[in-house]
């Protein structure tokens, strides 16, 4: 297969997805896609509105589409269509004044941010693939973590010109009103703002755990493809149980952004309108979830 550009890979997929891909990526097979009768798919409702929530794999394969009717029905009468953030409004400066970010300056380098054993960890992995770690010197540790996450993901053919989230913008387009949860320059603020030893604890954690990459996808596309909101819950919160010190930044990543969207979710529900919102599977499992957290407010919530 011939590889993409990375960074214009990633670009392509909301950060904060990205970081977590090992739990929200996974290659969906057609026949597994198919055969499900719940969906990661759910109807909100509050006495004048109607909020679809879908559950998004950020990155699939062509074959995947079209969706189960009963989603692209709900889309159908949807008014607006909301997103994690819109991939296809972002201009070139803007990517490379983000991007800048993601880089140290002087004379600070990757190596001097990191443990002697986590520098050796990421070189290895690095020489795995092909790349001397040397092209990422100037790379900050969540930044590398997100190029090594994208290679593995390009490995299975996962390509974000085939995500849920990517699919649906093209068919709102000059059609429906767009609107994000949050933002790319959103998430890659709240990236930045990681402290170095939440970024080397991700990055350390991400080099472990892509080893058994392939091995997770069987029981992760089994609980999307059947809609099974516990097991995926089970298999999100695999960060923790296996390393304590992954708490705070799934706090920051993932928990926290979960009671944002819910509110502002919550604000849909009190219009008059039909939205459909597109938000990572990942987001809406378990009891810190956004599915959970709308229940606890009183509304009906039904999976479908």
């Amino acid at each position: 297969m011939k590889r993409k550009c990375v960074v214009g890979w990633l670009f392509r997929l909301p950060f904060c997805c990205v970081i977590t891909a090992l739990l929200f990526f996974p290659f969906l097979s057609p026949e597994i896609a198919l055969g499900y009768q719940k969906s990661f798919f759910w109807r909100v409702l509050s006495k004048s509105a109607t909020v679809y929530v879908l559950g998004s794999l950020h990155a699939l394969k062509k074959e995947m589409y079209p969706l189960p009717e009963k989603i692209e029905d709900a889309f159908s009468k949807s008014d607006v269509l909301v997103v994690e953030a819109n991939i296809n409004e972002m201009p070139l400066d803007g990517i490379m004044g983000m991007l800048a970010g993601a880089m140290y300056t002087g004379n600070e380098g990757l190596e001097d941010h990191l443990s002697k054993e986590a520098y050796e960890l990421a070189k290895g992995k690095l020489k795995g693939v092909g790349m001397p770690i040397e092209l990422f010197q100037k790379s900050k540790p969540w930044f590398l973590a997100l190029v090594i996450t994208a290679l593995e993901m390009q490995k299975l053919g996962i390509d974000p010109e085939y995500g849920v989230d990517n699919y649906f913008l093209k068919k709102a387009a000059g059609t429906k009103r767009i609107v994000e949860l949050e933002s790319i320059a959103y998430q890659m603020n709240l990236l930045s703002a990681l402290s170095e030893g939440d970024q080397e604890s991700f990055l350390v954690y991400t080099l472990k755990d892509l080893d058994s990459f392939s091995k997770e996808m069987d029981s992760l596309i089994k609980a999307w493809g059947t809609g099974d909101a516990e097991a995926l819950e089970s298999i999100v919160s695999k960060g923790m149980q296996d390393d304590p010190r992954m708490r705070s930044i799934y706090e920051k990543l993932i928990y926290e952004r979960n009671t944002t969207m819910a509110s502002r979710i919550e604000g849909y529900l009190q219009t008059g309108s039909h939205y459909f919102v597109v938000v990572g599977a990942g987001h809406l499992a378990g009891k810190k979830g956004i599915i959970e957290i709308l229940k606890e407010k009183g509304y009906s919530v039904e999976q479908w």
